[in-house]
């Protein structure tokens, strides 16, 4: 399947592009959307548990060396991402049926290009938060080019998952609305609103545990180290070698199981 995606790079590229101007086809602004959506949603979150609600967010503050809006677009970024692919690239196959249906297509390389589609945007909001990042002051480290290894770690994962759920979504149609109630769930169990790092000792140790085998932690602690603690990633060897172990194990897993049930999917479609 890597030998596939290597092979079809420039069709996955056409094919991203054209999957990322479809998304607001006939819509007066246009793709200018993808951009104003994410940045009022930062705004939004911003105005609300830093200003609206200053004082219940005292204790997510303590501790972050940064202003609470460069610390929460950290966070956030990755996660746009992480959610947009995994929400869109679950249901890409039924998308796609057309070119599921044609017995020479590349079907293995169609999850890809829902990620390389939504990298456009992530793209933009990681030059937006070092915009920001520069405007409070802040001065550029090396660190920050920890950012390009970080997103593609992040997207190698969620591949891996979108093989897995997309495949399986072509005959369990719930799995796109599971998904959905998953990222609900999750942008509240990783640390993105609130300090992880300040609450350690006011959860269980076992919770805490939980908490720390999301990959995603190790994806949004690592943007906030790119960008404000100048943190490298050789610096958290364990969770270096857990997240990279649980990335494998899932996109082999995803791999396996879409490679296994893609000679049906054209007959399910």
């Amino acid at each position: 399947m890597i030998k596939d995606i290597i092979a079809n790079k420039k069709l996955i590229t056409k094919l991203a592009k054209n999957d990322f101007k479809q998304k607001f086809a006939g819509s007066t602004l246009g793709v200018i959307w993808a951009f104003v959506q994410p940045v009022i949603t930062v705004l939004v979150y911003w105005i609300v548990f830093d200003k609206a609600l200053n004082q219940g967010t005292q204790g997510t503050k303590a501790g972050i060396n940064a202003p609470f809006v460069l610390w929460l677009s950290a966070g956030i970024v990755p996660w746009f991402y992480f959610s947009e692919v995994l929400s869109a690239g679950t249901v890409v196959l039924h998308e796609y049926n057309y070119l599921v249906k044609k017995v020479v297509f590349p079907i293995n390389v169609l999850p890809v290009v829902k990620a390389v589609s939504s990298l456009f945007v992530h793209g933009f909001f990681v030059l937006f938060t070092l915009v920001v990042y520069l405007l409070y002051g802040f001065s550029v480290s090396p660190y920050i080019l920890q950012v390009l290894y970080y997103s593609i770690a992040m997207m190698i994962l969620v591949i891996g998952m979108i093989y897995l759920t997309s495949a399986l979504c072509v005959f369990f149609k719930d799995m796109a609305q599971l998904i959905n109630i998953f990222l609900q769930v999750g942008i509240w169990a990783t640390p993105i609103m609130w300090n992880f790092d300040t609450m350690v000792d006011k959860i269980p140790n076992w919770l805490s545990i939980i908490l720390k085998l999301n990959p995603m932690y190790y994806i949004t602690s690592g943007y906030r180290d790119s960008f404000i603690s100048c943190t490298g990633f050789w610096e958290r060897p364990i969770l270096t070698i857990y997240f990279w172990c649980f990335t494998l194990v899932v996109y082999l897993l995803g791999a396996h199981v879409f490679r296994k049930l893609q000679p049906q999917f054209a007959d399910a479609l």
